[in-house]
């Protein structure tokens, strides 16, 4: 087996946690950054990453992607919420940015395999179709921003921290000194560290004017911020006066307008999902069974898969509040539900009509 692997080096605790346990097993490592962003963060981000190689005595590398990820997973996530969406740009960059640059810049240095420290593990079954099941620290687990990984993708790329906890990820790299070992997770998006995502857009130059509130029968009780300032199943801050709670039930961008109503009028019983990628098993010719997350931490739901030409709908067996379009569903085994089958991205809820 081929014995060189890079790793992919963030600056933060997970990947230098992983780089540990590979070096530990006597692999030929090379520690690999991307530079997706401008600014400080970046800088200081890629600077740590070079102080854990330095500590291994590996070689550290920095890939100028920024370019890529503005066009490929910003620029998407711009027009995502100016369409209404609320789009998932740590998917996008898995997908289209971070996976693939990260072999790209190896297969230059005559690597063919990288490592991440994602939370997640990679079997093989009987047929030697390989498997990505969910991490063995289920609160870490991060198996639904992966679906989007393909087989080709999947055998050149290892997880080595899908059997161990967050706690004790910590742990390994406290003792092995790396400062970056009590460092804070991050929640947001790292290119909206402040999760104003509304101000980020704007920033940019982002047009998203005022509009109408309006109830489910077409009538008109306020106005809208511009549609960037909401997303579905939004309660709070809304301004409006009503003698019942509002929720975000939907976001009709061609009207500019913003449809409220009541808790109960968020269910759904249904999902449609486009773009879809099967990981542990292969495209389903029929209905078939399964546990489905439609966001991300969310305890998967029991559902039925009903797969057609422009993609499958998710038939949940109890209604679900309605998942944002643009968001992701993904799809877990039907039996403990530990292996991802596939997902897809949500363009659209249906009404639960019991």
């Amino acid at each position: 087996m081929d014995q060189a692997v890079m790793v992919a080096m963030s600056g933060g605790v997970d990947s230098a946690a992983a780089a540990l346990l590979l070096a530990q097993s006597g692999l030929s490592l090379t520690g690999g950054t991307l530079l997706l962003q401008d600014g400080p963060a970046a800088q200081e981000a890629a600077a740590s990453a070079a102080a854990v190689c330095e500590r291994l005595g590996i070689p550290h590398r920095t890939f100028d992607l920024r370019q890529q990820f503005s066009e490929r997973v910003i620029a998407p996530f711009e027009a995502g919420y100016l369409r209404g969406e609320t789009p998932n740009p740590c998917i996008a960059c898995n997908r289209s940015v971070k996976f693939t640059g990260m072999r790209e810049k190896a297969a230059e240095l005559g690597i063919s395999r990288i490592a991440t420290g994602h939370y997640a593990r990679i079997e093989r079954d009987g047929t030697g179709r390989l498997l990505l099941r969910r991490g063995a620290d289920r609160d870490k687990d991060q198996s639904y921003v992966l679906y989007v990984l393909s087989q080709e993708t999947l055998s050149h790329t290892l997880f080595p921290l899908g059997e161990l906890t967050k706690r004790e990820v910590r742990q390994l790299a406290a003792q092995a000194g790396f400062s970056c070992a009590g460092a804070a997770e991050s929640q947001d998006i790292c290119f909206v560290p402040d999760g104003d995502y509304a101000g980020f857009l704007e920033r940019r130059g982002a047009l998203s004017p005022p509009g109408a509130f309006v109830t489910e029968d077409g009538r008109e009780i306020g106005t809208h911020r511009g549609l960037i300032r909401y997303t579905v199943g939004q309660r709070r801050g809304l301004g409006i006066a009503a003698p019942q709670r509002l929720f975000v039930l939907r976001k009709e961008a061609a009207a500019n307008r913003i449809v409220l109503g009541p808790q109960q009028s968020l269910l759904t019983g249904s999902a449609a999902v486009t773009e879809v990628n099967w990981v542990s098993c292969p495209p389903p010719q029929g209905p078939l069974r399964a546990w489905v997350s439609t966001r991300y931490r969310q305890t998967p739901q029991p559902a039925w898969l009903h797969p057609g030409p422009d993609g499958v709908t998710v038939e949940f067996d109890r209604p679900q509040p309605s998942p944002a379009p643009g968001q992701a569903a993904v799809f877990y085994d039907p039996d403990m539900g530990d292996y991802l089958l596939g997902g897809g991205t949500i363009r659209a809820a249906g009404k639960e009509t019991s």
